[in-house]
């Protein structure tokens, strides 16, 4: 039913356009411009091998993704249409980045997740084993960790 691959390049545009149509922590195109991340610059860094991703599929469509940065063992962003929550698929496409940031010899993984236990992602990752490095980052979200299995 879902087809899971490695992100290309040529994703990047369709990557930018879904961010903005999440339930929870959408950002549009114009706010990712405004703080540097855009279509070119995103598959600039998927084609250096600085943020390797996964994207899932339904019926030839992208419906959700999952990037890591492979430099700092940091999971960047994981979205997913509103259409598609609750099928598993946030859960694959978050444990094939961080298998992959962990062949890179990341020990130690960290995500900004919101500190609001209302939120959804609040629950979602403590309930894999995420946990709290007590830190705030710089969009006011909190700095949770996943140790090494």
């Amino acid at each position: 039913m879902f087809i899971y691959r490695s992100a290309l390049p040529a994703d990047a545009h369709e990557c930018v356009r879904l961010r903005g149509m999440t339930r929870e922590n959408a950002v549009s195109t114009e706010r990712l411009a405004s703080i540097g991340i855009t279509a070119h610059s995103w598959a600039a860094d998927i084609d250096s091998g600085k943020l390797p991703g996964w994207i899932a599929e339904h019926q030839g469509s992208m419906v959700g993704y999952c990037f890591g940065d492979s430099t700092t063992g940091e999971v960047v962003v994981l979205a997913l249409l509103p259409a598609f929550e609750s099928k598993g698929i946030r859960r694959t496409l978050l444990s094939l980045v961080t298998r992959h940031l962990r062949t890179l010899g990341h020990e130690t993984l960290f995500l900004g997740c919101a500190a609001d236990p209302a939120v959804r992602s609040h629950g979602f990752y403590r309930h894999l084993g995420w946990r709290s490095r007590g830190e705030i980052d710089h969009h006011g979200d909190e700095i949770l960790e996943l140790h090494g299995l």
